[in-house]
């Protein structure tokens, strides 16, 4: 049921345009996933994500065990019926919610013992009893178990916690997944490069139908990921999907793309909506300011979604200002729309032997000045 095809790969650039079929549906990549966090993206209805032109969507382990607890999401047919998305869905282990929302947690080889983030409830998660969850939970690609450090971590910590990751992820592979489901293995190391190269050849040998690299976007600057990108990519499965875990700004896609990524995800697009803020080709605009006060073009000349299609700069910014939820939800609606345009226009560039081209040119006209 889970098939990966290398469509294309671009002449000039080597990045490359492929098709993940997967039980509910054919996965276009370079692709982006909005992210639906407590099975749902906020502010959201799944018609309205569809509408942005999402083929797949992202929810959490940690939340939904917490709340409302995988055993209610089985008993309701799993998380696509649950929420009501005939799509693809990825389920994130919850390992890195487990490691930065816990502030009382303790880690052994055996597992993680932590306190509910909502209410201070102690539990207790192994590799096999988060397979166990993400099996209730029902969702298409399931992640390994891993445990993820903060930038900044010594040598010595971030040692045990790859080989930890490493054992974690055998035993999540021994116990398995259901029927439907394919595990993506997870590669850590932080920013070590030799501890990367460890970790992703060791990684690589459990990969069926797609890898994760996880560890990075945790507070190092840009650069620094990218370096690590470029590390990996000779070690990379061949002929597989390869997910970015929590990166998906517009520059990181287009970086990540050029240096052999196929997934990305991040809660950013929404987050900034509901902050006011927006993307365009040119950088990011706070559409809350002052300036926009009597502005009556769209968010983004050129976007076809359906919010610059209805409303102005200056609607969206009065509904921000009172208060009024669509505001964030309209925002929210383009955010992700500008995510997964880019990746469309990221495929045609590939297809037409052209993206080398196009990497400059978006590089060079994005205003790196304008902030959120």
């Amino acid at each position: 049921m889970f098939k990966y095809e290398v469509l294309h790969v671009c002449k000039q650039s080597g990045a490359r345009v492929g098709k993940f079929t997967t039980p509910h549906g054919e996965i276009i990549t370079p692709v982006y996933m909005p992210v639906g966090t407590n099975a749902g993206v906020k502010g959201l209805v799944p018609e309205q994500v569809k509408a942005t032109g999402a083929s797949i969507m992202l929810s959490n382990t940690y939340h939904l065990y917490l709340r409302p607890g995988s055993e209610i999401v089985k008993q309701a047919g799993g998380l696509h019926k649950f929420m009501n998305w005939d799509r693809p869905i990825l389920t994130d282990s919850g390992g890195f919610q487990v490691f930065s929302l816990s502030k009382m947690r303790k880690i052994t080889d055996e597992g993680v013992t932590f306190s509910s983030y909502y209410d201070g409830s102690r539990h207790h998660l192994t590799p096999e009893s988060d397979m166990d969850i993400q099996r209730d939970l029902g969702a298409d690609i399931v992640m390994a178990f891993d445990e993820c450090t903060a930038a900044g971590t010594d040598y010595r910590k971030c040692v045990r916690a790859m080989d930890r990751t490493l054992s974690w992820l055998d035993r999540c592979h021994s116990h398995g997944v259901g029927d439907n489901q394919m595990l993506f293995p997870i590669v850590q190391g932080n920013l070590y490069k030799d501890l990367r190269v460890e970790s992703v050849k060791a990684t690589a040998k459990y990969a069926e139908c797609g890898m994760a690299i996880g560890g990075l976007s945790v507070g190092e600057p840009k650069s620094e990921m990218y370096d690590m990108l470029d590390i990996m990519r000779p070690y990379y499965p061949e002929g597989q999907p390869i997910y970015l875990m929590g990166v998906g700004s517009p520059d990181c896609i287009v970086e990540g793309v050029m240096r052999g990524v196929d997934m990305f995800d991040c809660v950013l697009a929404t987050r900034m909506a509901r902050n006011g803020a927006a993307f365009t080709r040119q950088g990011n605009i706070t559409v809350r300011n002052g300036a926009y006060k009597a502005d009556f073009g769209k968010v983004e000349e050129g976007c076809d979604c359906y919010c610059c299609g209805n409303f102005s700069r200056a609607y969206i910014r009065h509904m921000l200002n009172v208060g009024e939820i669509a505001g964030g939800q309209l925002l929210s609606m383009h955010n992700i729309r500008h995510l997964i345009r880019l990746t469309e226009d990221i495929r045609q560039a590939i297809l037409e032997d052209r993206f080398g081209d196009f990497y400059n040119d978006y590089i060079k006209g994005y205003n790196w000045s304008i902030k959120a």
